[in-house]
């Protein structure tokens, strides 16, 4: 009697137990599922919101096209009229000399004139020609035995063809100078109009850019929400090894495995080798030697400000990380000039990587991915090879991915990816 009362006391209790752990899991349940609720609402929401954004983003974009098309052709018809301006003022120049020089000329007809006349009246009997080779007046061409009318008939003809000359090109030079003045209008005008265009491309610039980062915000959101929505149905995912990151990555994305491992050990040797260096050293060697070339030409000033754009961005991922500073990154290299700061399994620079951040966090289901992280690094490397192309194992496909990841060809990288894409099984022995 009392084991049967002692069992049904059991029983009761463990029926006690198990209603209140139902009730807690129903509870839990519940939350669960009214967070899921509230965040497919706000990925909605947000969904929306980036569509309309894009769209202005995409208006923009044609409207600084056509401002930047327009700025160019009014640019064109600056030169153009500057240069037929300048032509103009040239032309306009020669041709007053021209008239300056028939002056003097008719001025010399009437001067001679006026001697020969002068000089026969003196010398009363003295032979026509003899007069005028003694008053050194060869340039009339005078013939013996012309007569006084005839002189002066010639001497007149000629002065008439000087005025008439005069006249023309006078006449050409009041024709040049109205085109002198037209081009001169046209070119206020389309002065006046570069500047309204310059002004009106700034501005465009300007909205575009902000509405860039209102894409780029919306789109962050978007992926931390479809991360969030992963976490709580169970699709965030952790790979436990190489082999399982580069298989979950593959499946994602489309890139054969073996290509997968090819990069991955031309790249780290399977996440082996992601760098020594500090950014401070970094950044100091890079500094130091970019200076000395940028004495000869002020090209390097452009790979300065690179470097420290990227130092900027390679802070605030760390610091959201939770990383320290002195986390480390590649060196810089000794072969060529360039500058080191790549990160993680991946070899991203900051800048690039904040550039896939949102693709990673989308597959992965990872808040903030992370270039040191097996499963985002690998992932973002199978994203940017998806990108390129790579989803066959193709020399020729594994060429072409080899130049868009390291950013030129390299025979050594180019054969070490192909070999171990064909091999990696060498590389788990």
């Amino acid at each position: 009697m009392q084991t049967m009362k002692q069992s049904i006391a059991i029983f009761s209790t463990g029926m006690l137990l198990l209603t209140m752990l139902s009730g807690a899991f129903l509870r839990v349940s519940y939350a669960q599922a009214a967070d899921m609720e509230d965040i497919q609402s706000d990925i909605k929401k947000t969904e929306k919101e980036l569509e309309a954004a894009k769209k202005k983003e995409a208006l923009l974009k044609q409207d600084l096209n056509q401002i930047t098309g327009s700025l160019v052709v009014t640019k064109q018809v600056i030169a153009k009229t500057s240069n037929l301006l300048s032509d103009t003022e040239t032309i306009i120049g020669k041709k007053e000399a021209e008239i300056k020089a028939v002056e003097s000329e008719i001025k010399l007809q009437q001067h001679l004139l006026r001697e020969l006349l002068r000089n026969l009246y003196e010398n009363g009997n003295t032979p026509l020609a003899e007069v005028v080779f003694d008053s050194e007046f060869m340039r009339l061409s005078l013939a013996e035995g012309d007569s006084i009318l005839t002189i002066q008939e010639k001497i007149n003809t000629i002065a008439d063809e000087l005025q008439i000359a005069r006249a023309t090109m006078a006449g050409e030079k009041s024709v040049l100078e109205d085109a002198k003045i037209e081009h001169e209008r046209l070119l206020r005008l389309k002065s006046e109009q570069e500047k309204r265009l310059v002004v009106a491309k700034n501005e465009t610039q300007s909205d575009l850019e902000d509405q860039q980062q209102i894409v780029s915000r919306l789109n962050k959101e978007l992926s931390e929400l479809q991360g969030d929505l992963s976490k709580l149905t169970g699709k965030s995912y952790d790979a436990k090894n190489i082999r399982d990151a580069v298989e979950f990555a593959s499946d994602k994305t489309g890139v054969p495995e073996g290509v997968l491992y090819g990069f991955l050990k031309a790249e780290t040797n399977l996440g082996a080798n992601t760098g020594q260096c500090t950014y401070d050293e970094v950044e100091e060697g890079a500094v130091s030697r970019y200076k000395v070339l940028l004495k000869k030409n002020k090209k390097w000033q452009a790979s300065i400000d690179l470097l420290y754009k990227r130092r900027g961005i390679f802070d605030d991922l760390v610091k959201d990380l939770g990383y320290s500073k002195s986390k480390k990154v590649s060196c810089n290299p000794r072969s060529y000039i360039g500058q080191g700061g790549a990160m993680g399994i991946p070899q991203f620079m900051a800048d690039v990587w904040r550039g896939y951040e949102s693709d990673i966090r989308s597959k992965t289901g990872h808040k903030t991915p992370d270039p040191w992280n097996l499963t985002d690094g690998v992932m973002a490397m199978a994203i940017k090879l998806n990108r390129a192309g790579a989803t066959s194992s193709k020399e020729s496909v594994i060429r072409s991915a080899s130049i868009n990841y390291l950013g030129t060809f390299s025979p050594g990288y180019y054969e070490t990816i192909v070999y171990f894409s064909k091999h990696s099984e060498l590389l788990f022995k």
